[in-house]
C-alpha cells in the first residue's frame, strides 16, 4: 500500500473517504483499489446482504456509471487496536439528477497489516 492512501487503521476517516471516491470515480481497476483497502477474504455485510471482494469488484461498476457526484460527510469514527466504527453520510447524485442520502453506522474488524478484514454495516435514508 503506497503513502498516497489512507490506510483503515492509520485514518478511518480518510479510507471512507478516498475509498468512495476511488471506487466510484477512480481510473484504476476496482479489483486494485479493493485490494488496496481489504484482505482477500473481506466479508462486507451492509443490511444484511453480504459481499465477497468479487462483488464488492463488481459493485463498482455500475456505480461508475450512474454516480456524477458523491461526497462522504464522516461524522465520527474510532479505531481501538484490531476494531473500528463509524458514523457517516453518504451523499450522491445520479446521472439523472437524482440525489441520495444515506446514514451509515459501521462495526469493522482490522487485519494485521492495517487493511479490513470484515465489515457489518446498518443503512438508513433519513
Amino acid at each position: 500500500m503506497g503513502t498516497d492512501h489512507p490506510t483503515p487503521a492509520r485514518d478511518f476517516a480518510g479510507y471512507l473517504e478516498s475509498y468512495v471516491d476511488e471506487m466510484a470515480f477512480g481510473d484504476e481497476d476496482p479489483a486494485v483499489i479493493v485490494d488496496r483497502y481489504h484482505t482477500p477474504d473481506i466479508a462486507w455485510t451492509s443490511d444484511g446482504i453480504r459481499l465477497d471482494r468479487e462483488k464488492l469488484v463488481a459493485h463498482a461498476r455500475p456505480v461508475r456509471r450512474n454516480v456524477t457526484g458523491c461526497r462522504v460527510e464522516v461524522a465520527e469514527t474510532l479505531v481501538a487496536a484490531d476494531r473500528v466504527a463509524a458514523r457517516y453520510t453518504l451523499r450522491a447524485t445520479t446521472r439523472k439528477g437524482r440525489e441520495t442520502l444515506t446514514e451509515v453506522y459501521l462495526f469493522g474488524y482490522l487485519a494485521p497489516d492495517g487493511r479490513l478484514r470484515h465489515i457489518d454495516q446498518i443503512t438508513r435514508t433519513p
